[in-house]
């Protein structure tokens, strides 16, 4: 082959290569959308996920599911807020709602390990299994135990709010979430919809009625990030950590806060459990270098157990609303309690 075929050829290649990696880039973006939904960082607006759990009734194409299984679909449905027709999507495809002859079905395991009507894995059936019929034992090939516990495995990734996402969690498949979601629909009466929110709720933009205005204005600017990127020593306004989003959200009002997380937990006057308010301050002991003593993350009370939190870049959301009652909540302060800051409200208040 000569230079100039050489050279050519060598172009040709390279094109070839940039060509494939323009259809890969947008591939894994897409991946990465489907599991983590949403349109990306302060995207805007949110997602209605308050029917996400509903009930739907049952469509002619209910009629060819075993009346066992039905009714096993829809109490573990209701009982776990999951809409019964899509874990009679899952019955069905993994194994026509029990009535496969596939190996692993009734006795042993597939090719994959699975076994049981809703073909779990043992270590996955022993960590979430349920006894639905209270018969004292957790079977995967009973169908009583198998549908309740696939609910629960369901719920712990996220369904109903995101359900494509407990879908793919289920069978790692884009393909798979398609066809289930195809059988919900057909086992639904009316237009059945699975929700899949990217963590920013409708349901949790209202702000406490008992708050002040002035926490009222603290809790809107926190609010307002949700949905945006979680990077470590950000200061907004794109990107924010735990504690800058503390602080920004307090400055909105004009009231300075330290900058990190383990200055604010001295500043504030501590409050006991259970006393906490709307706008106080609550820190965990999570993350390097930290203790009980000396907690390295922060939160803040909206009210009813949930916070606005600026959580971790890969945690969905990043920055959005949870609870504040886990194991490593250690404490809780309130900056407003302060002298200083009441004294900076008054003159606040007053136009100074």
């Amino acid at each position: 082959m000569n230079r100039r075929r050489l050279a050519a050829t060598a172009a040709l290649g390279a094109v070839a290569v940039l060509f494939a990696a323009l259809l890969v880039v947008p591939t894994l973006f897409g991946a990465s959308q489907f599991l983590f939904g949403g349109s990306g960082a302060g995207g805007g607006g949110c997602t209605d996920t308050s029917a996400a759990g509903a009930q739907p009734a049952a469509a002619t194409d209910a009629r060819a599911i075993p009346a066992a299984y039905l009714e096993l679909y829809k109490a573990a449905g209701k009982e776990y807020g999951i809409p019964w027709n899509v874990l009679a999507g899952i019955g069905k495809v993994e194994t026509d709602h029990g009535m496969s002859r596939e190996p692993g079905v009734t006795s042993g395991e597939n090719y994959a390990g699975a076994g049981g009507p809703m073909q779990f894995l043992k270590p996955t059936f022993d960590s979430f299994a349920v006894d639905g019929d209270k018969d004292g034992k957790k079977d995967r090939y009973d169908p009583a135990d198998a549908i309740p516990t696939a609910a629960k495995y369901l719920k712990h990734n996220g369904a109903p709010e995101r359900m494509r996402t407990a879908i793919f969690m289920y069978n790692h498949s884009s393909d798979y979430v398609d066809l289930v979601l195809d059988w919900a629909k057909k086992y639904a009466s009316g237009n059945f919809e699975a929700v899949q929110s990217d963590g920013v709720n409708c349901d949790d933009d209202d702000l406490p009625p008992e708050a002040s205005a002035l926490v009222q204005k603290i809790l809107a600017f926190a609010l307002a990030q949700r949905g945006k990127r979680y990077v470590f020593g950000a200061t907004g306004p794109d990107a924010w950590d735990c504690s800058s989003l503390i602080q920004a959200a307090y400055a909105a009002v004009g009231l300075a806060l330290p900058r990190t997380t383990f200055e604010q937990w001295p500043f504030g006057v501590k409050v006991k459990k259970g006393e906490e308010q709307p706008g106080d301050l609550v820190f965990f002991n999570s993350g390097p270098g930290t203790s009980p003593n000396n907690p390295g993350h922060v939160g803040m009370v909206i009210g009813k157990g949930k916070m606005v939190v600026a959580s971790c870049s890969a945690c969905n959301p990043a920055i959005g609303v949870k609870s504040y009652r886990r194991p490593d909540w250690v404490g809780t302060t309130r900056p407003l309690a302060r002298k200083d800051f009441k004294q900076k409200i008054t003159q606040l208040a007053a136009g100074g």
